[in-house]
């Protein structure tokens, strides 16, 4: 008697061994099951069930579904490219966010008209609903049919497996080395996908190795989500940060400096009013800031295990001494040389230690993309030094810090990842046991709904990853906070606790943007470059619409100024209409308008979108002062 536990709980009893499929002919989802989930693990619908395993039965709506789509769908990608060019050599095709690729090895780069058949033939394969055939057998077997089809990048995969079994998915004639689990047919794929774009890429992604040739799709459970998937990309094109820095004269970026920032007035002014804000709260916090050096001597990046684990990621140099110095791309260890010159008391903690901190790390020339991913940027980092008594209040605290920035600035969703100890580490498990638990227990207190991210901790410490979700879904991680015994130790930094022993303190990493440039791109195109008054680099633009305006345009704006108002007047002699378009382009949130009329009453016509009101000079500014004022009280 095999005895199956379903999803709701109740069980059902079958008298020999049954498959998925099988299972769900019984349940009348026969049609439309297209995997099954065998004790929380997604697996083929052809899987032989044991009794007593719990088993839910997926089909293509289910959340856990999308991801084999995509990946079946990969498959799909193969077998036509295969169909279509069978000089083609297949080599791997992994699911992405939204879809998948699939890296080939052919004579000539792929076409537009070539994605087109390609696609095309995808959708023939749909059609015809052939199977995905699971096969397992030996490696040696494996290595065999794919060295008589000259397949060497699969033949190579094969030789650096230790396994001696091993699962390929057969669709008709192409046979595709898979640990799977895949839908049972291409039929059941559907026809949601769509092949975009291919592009260069090399084997392994090492130049010295074959060049390959990408070919990208996108794959979805249904039309609608396909639809949407385009009609957010075409909004995320308008919303494109690169574009909108130019059209708002905010920043440049050339080659002269790959991956840095040439930010002009306006994006200055911009980056200035984000930081002073955060400034302003975090000094509510009980912050103090601090400035360190941009470039230190090797010997504290070995001390501190950065050296070991980081260097290929930091520019060095070296000088005239024969020194070697490197560009810092973190501030902790220079924080804690500043906490270590003072005799530091438990009474005095926590200490938290804070600086808008100029970094640089090489990241590769194809990686860098605008404000997004660069070499050089500021962090708002700061650093709390604290007992492990006090790891649990100081998260607290960091927690409704955090949220309160967020939402001021237009985020009010965001979701929370615990990303615990990587296999490369410093520290005994001991000591991350404690600090896993630390962390965890401290999370819990601060009602984050947290999932885990195994493997994904810094090298020193488990961290807390938080994700902004923007206007157009898509997750951005940008604050973290990290628990570090390891640094701390390292770096020989000590308190006195109330017994007059030396104790190494707890260390919190922390920050709530991450880097500056990245959140200002982040911004840009959740804002589409119209951004709140109080950050608006231009705030007003006082216009004129004859000549007899003109000193009382620059009166009004002598006042505005004198009120902190960023303003601009506009007395060129242009049409008002050609002005009031101007401005809006250029997403001024106020107009204040001054014919001959208002020159002689001592008002201002009052633009705010499309709104328009007469007031008094006084009261207009007045207004402006109110509505542009920076949240919290920060100046």
């Amino acid at each position: 008697m095999i005895d199956i536990v379903l999803k709701d709980g109740t069980v059902r009893h079958f008298d020999s061994n049954i498959s998925g499929q099988e299972l769900a002919a019984t349940l009348g989802l026969g049609t439309s099951a297209v995997l099954c989930k065998v004790n929380g693990v997604v697996t083929d619908l052809s899987t032989t069930l044991t009794s007593g395993s719990h088993v839910e039965i997926l089909t293509i709506a289910s959340p856990s579904a999308l991801d084999v789509l995509r990946h079946s769908t990969a498959h799909l990608l193969a077998h036509a490219v295969k169909t279509l060019f069978r000089t083609a050599k297949l080599a791997v095709g992994p699911t992405t966010e939204n879809g998948f690729f699939y890296d080939f090895c052919t004579d000539r780069p792929f076409t537009p008209e070539d994605l087109e058949q390609i696609e095309m033939e995808m959708r023939r394969l749909v059609s015809a609903n052939l199977p995905f055939e699971k096969l397992s057998m030996s490696k040696q077997q494996a290595i065999d049919i794919y060295q008589a089809r000259d397949e060497k990048f699969k033949v190579e995969l094969l030789r650096g497996i230790s396994d001696d079994t091993v699962t390929v998915y057969k669709i008709e004639d192409t046979y595709d080395l898979c640990r799977g689990p895949h839908f049972p047919s291409t039929g059941l794929l559907g026809d949601a996908f769509k092949v975009t774009k291919s592009s260069g890429a090399y084997w392994k992604g090492d130049k010295d190795l074959d060049a390959l040739q990408r070919v990208y799709g996108v794959a979805f459970s249904s039309q609608d989500e396909l639809a949407q998937y385009f009609t957010r990309l075409d909004e995320a094109a308008l919303r494109d940060h690169r574009k909108i820095g130019v059209e708002l004269d905010l920043f440049h970026m050339q080659d002269i400096s790959p991956g840095a920032v040439f930010w002009h007035t306006k994006g200055w002014t911009l980056y200035r009013t984000l930081r002073n804000f955060i400034r302003s709260r975090i000094e509510q916090d009980g912050y103090k800031e601090v400035n360190t050096p941009m470039i230190l001597d090797r010997s504290l990046w070995e001390k501190s295990g950065h050296w070991e684990k980081f260097s290929e990621n930091m520019f060095v140099t070296e000088s005239a001494e024969e020194r070697i110095m490197a560009l810092k791309p973190m501030n902790c260890p220079c924080h804690v040389q500043i906490f270590n010159q003072s005799v530091v008391s438990y009474r005095d903690l926590p200490w938290r230690m804070a600086e808008f901190g100029s970094c640089h790390r090489f990241e590769p020339s194809g990686a860098l993309h605008g404000l997004m991913r660069v070499r050089g940027f500021v962090q708002d980092d700061a650093h709390i030094f604290c007992t492990k008594e006090q790891i649990v209040s100081e998260t607290q605290k960091f927690c409704a810090l955090l949220r309160g920035i967020y939402k001021t600035l237009g985020f009010d969703s965001f979701f929370v990842k615990f990303s615990d100890r990587p296999p490369k580490r410093a520290g005994s498990d001991e000591i991350w046991d404690l600090a896993e638990k630390s962390l965890m227990e401290a999370a819990t207190k601060s009602d984050l709904d947290y999932t885990l991210n195994p493997g994904e901790g810094a090298f020193y410490g488990p961290k807390l990853e938080f994700v902004l979700k923007d206007c157009l879904g898509r997750d951005w991680q940008c604050g973290t906070l990290q628990v570090d015994f390891v640094l701390p130790a390292r770096l020989d930094a000590y308190y006195i606790t109330e017994q007059g022993a030396k104790e190494h303190p707890v260390m919190l990493h922390r920050a709530v943007l991450g880097s500056m440039e990245r959140f200002i791109g982040i911004l840009i195109e959740q804002y589409a470059g119209r951004f709140p008054a109080w950050l608006a680099p231009v705030q007003v633009v006082v216009a004129t619409i004859t000549e007899d305006a003109n000193d009382a345009a620059l009166e009004v704006l002598r006042k505005l100024k004198a009120r902190g108002i960023r303003a601009e007047v506009d007395i060129r002699n242009e049409k008002i209409s050609y002005k009031v378009r101007e401005h809006a382009i250029q997403k001024v949130p106020y107009l204040f308008v001054l014919g001959k009329k208002e020159a002689t009453s001592g008002t201002v016509t009052v633009r705010a979108g499309e709104e328009q009101t007469e007031q008094t000079v006084d009261d207009a500014v007045a207004w402006v002062v109110e509505n542009c004022a920076m949240p919290g009280g920060a100046e």
